[in-house]
């Protein structure tokens, strides 16, 4: 073990949480934190999201995007009911239930705000015995994409993200992202775990029913045990070109955030 490299993982997080822990809409995600400027809370990203960021989007978060991603577009969408359960978006958001689950209601709010409930049952599987998780905001400062630029990769605010990091006895275990690639117009979802050195353990097919044979891919054995900042670049236009491309944008984006904070 680099015991260098994990203090320094240590240390990044420490400086993370830190910064994450005020309650200024530029320390969340670039939606979530228009979503608290519009409702006065910070929501989770069972929100938009199917199961947790990064994972697909879920009935709110397609309403959202097709209203245009904007501060009106929360007024354009407050008076559907996007998840089906009677309650108009607008009546959940203010009784800071979930409008995009219909298993939360305004009378019924259910758990989808606390912490416990923001892990991906797919993250938990990567680490199993870890009972503790810290679910941080990867929220890219443009330090962040001035460096992440610097090592050939184009990051921008849309890419904030969340990375999931385990903890064994109070300790960062490793670190976990869920992700978009993106192949011939179509968009599928991929999972990159890392050690607590930030070495690539795997990269995992998550969602990929618009893109099936990503699946199968051969690709991601390759990323194993390569360190995040060395993820090589995507040569060519096939599938495994953007699976390729995807995930060494994923890497950069928490090495920038944790190497970086």
């Amino acid at each position: 073990m680099n015991i260098g490299d994990t203090r320094s993982l240590a240390a990044g997080i420490v400086l993370l949480l830190a910064a994450s822990a005020g309650s200024s809409v530029q320390a969340q995600p670039l939606y979530a934190g228009m979503y608290k400027q519009k409702y006065g809370y910070a929501p989770s990203c069972n929100a938009c999201h199917r199961d947790g960021g990064g994972s697909p989007l879920g009935p709110y978060g397609k309403a959202f995007k097709d209203a245009g991603e904007s501060m009106a577009a929360f007024d354009k969408i407050a008076a559907a009911d996007s998840d089906g359960d009677g309650a108009k978006n607008g009546e959940e958001a203010e009784a800071k239930a979930n409008p995009g689950d219909n298993q939360s209601t305004p009378a019924k709010k259910g758990q989808w705000l606390d912490v416990s409930s923001l892990i991906p049952k797919e993250v938990q599987a990567l680490f199993p015995g870890v009972r503790e998780y810290l679910p941080r905001d990867a929220v890219l400062t443009q330090s962040d994409i001035d460096r992440a630029k610097g090592m050939g990769v184009e990051l921008n605010r849309k890419d904030d993200n969340t990375i999931y990091i385990p903890l064994q006895e109070q300790r960062p275990a490793g670190t976990a992202l869920i992700y978009p690639a993106e192949y011939k117009g179509k968009t599928f979802y991929l999972m990159l775990a890392t050690d607590r050195q930030l070495n690539v353990t795997q990269v995992t097919p998550l969602n990929t029913r618009q893109v099936p044979e990503a699946a199968k891919s051969k690709a991601y054995a390759g990323f194993k045990g390569v360190a995040l900042d060395k993820l090589p670049a995507a040569n060519g236009s096939d599938l495994d070109a953007a699976i390729t491309a995807a995930t060494r944008k994923a890497g950069v984006l928490v090495f920038v955030r944790l190497k970086g904070a």
